[in-house]
């Protein structure tokens, strides 16, 4: 086959976060990468600015560069649409491209909120190409959540009875961010500690556990309570504080609710997760995840909070199992593969999306999240927070 022809929007020289050339280009330009995928054309904010990137990144001069979607989506040589720019300009960025028929990857959050989602799935849907869509919640493809499936699975820990989840950490350090990154403590930019980060761990979560009761289901609804610790937010560049903005985004919450029973989920299990913004208590991990079963229990510690969903180094992930029988603490072990392992931690998982992507072009058996999912966790998020936001 063919490899499949990609359009990257947002690969910028001057990024300050930089997500497409961590985790996107690492694949993309790796030997299982050119086999799939070529990059033919780059959408930034301007035609110089895409220029300017596909100098920097050393692309080859046949890729075009592109300043408006609507140019873009009518290029009859784009077979994907890659979307890496701010939340707030995701759906003005590939909604061209979807009415135009072009698959579409973006990643996550899809859309500012969940009425934007809706639209650009409904859209997808309309053109035929929901199932061409790709949303990049990457955790639930991780070795680890394959791990934690087969244990769970194959009964190793009984039947799970309840299941807790505690973070810190994130991009600000409570009261202060990086200049460039402020626009994190603006909800209606839609990208923010709520909507990002916990949210990857809520779906890789769920993708272990199952999709958590809805609020109309009967039991205990799906519940969130948040708060705003650090209203006052300084902006710093290195040591010096530039500015103060005021966060209308909380910093803390708690997320109750209860686990559909299943063969290895007994009825009425529950689910706790407390997410805080800022530093670890120190000699503490950032982020401890149990599962509790009827014959034993999963824990599992990582120092590092980010590589929730991102698994940038299994060094400081650690996995240990329960047994109650026996007493016996055991370590369990998962690995990426060897040509996974020789790419940026931040781009294994989307690697493997794309790698989903390309088999379900091939041979029709690729497994990905589509807007669906998305749109999905949307509505979580919205269920969650908006008592609290009315």
């Amino acid at each position: 086959m063919s490899p499949i022809r990609i359009a990257l929007i947002g690969l910028s020289s001057s990024a300050q976060t930089a997500w497409a050339a961590s985790a996107h280009l690492p694949y993309l330009l790796s030997p299982r990468g050119r086999a799939n995928y070529t990059i033919v054309a780059l959408l930034n904010s301007s035609v110089a600015a895409a220029e300017a990137a596909i100098a920097a990144y050393n692309l080859p001069p046949s890729t075009k560069a592109y300043g408006s979607p609507s140019e873009l989506a009518a290029d009859p040589d784009v077979d994907l649409v890659v979307c890496n720019t701010r939340v707030d300009v995701h759906a003005s960025t590939v909604r061209a491209s979807i009415a135009a028929g072009k698959a579409v990857f973006c990643e996550w959050p899809l859309a500012r909120d969940v009425e934007e989602a809706r639209g650009l799935v409904e859209l997808a849907r309309e053109r035929g190409v929901l199932g061409k869509t790709v949303i990049g919640l990457q955790g639930r493809f991780s070795p680890l959540a394959f791990a934690l499936r087969e244990i769970i699975g194959d009964g190793r820990i009984g039947r799970v009875v309840s299941s807790e989840f505690r973070s810190t950490g994130g991009l600000n350090v409570r009261d202060t961010i990086g200049e460039g990154l402020e626009y994190f403590m603006d909800w209606k930019v839609g990208g923010n500690a709520y909507t990002i980060s916990f949210m990857h761990a809520f779906d890789t979560i769920q993708s272990v556990l199952g999709d958590v009761l809805k609020t109309t289901d009967e039991g205990l609804p799906l519940r969130g309570h948040f708060h705003i610790q650090h209203p006052h937010v300084k902006v710093i560049r290195g040591s010096e504080v530039v500015k103060t903005v005021t966060s209308d985004v909380p910093d803390l919450f708690y997320i109750t609710g209860r686990l559909p029973e299943s063969p290895t989920t007994q009825k009425g299990a529950t689910i706790h997760l407390r997410l805080r913004a800022g530093q670890t208590f120190p000699g503490e991990p950032d982020a401890t995840w149990t599962i509790h079963g009827e014959k034993g229990e999963i824990r599992v510690v990582w120092q590092n909070w980010l590589d929730i969903h991102r698994d940038e180094d299994k060094d400081r992930v650690r996995v240990d199992l329960h047994d109650f029988n026996s007493g016996k603490v055991e370590p369990m072990k998962y690995m990426w593969e060897k040509r996974e392992e020789e790419m940026p931690g931040a781009a294994r998982g989307i690697g493997r999306l794309y790698e989903a992507f390309a088999e379900a072009q091939n041979n029709g058996k690729g497994e990905f999240g589509t807007f669906e999912l998305a749109l999905e966790r949307h509505v979580q998020l919205e269920e969650l927070v908006g008592n609290w936001r009315a």
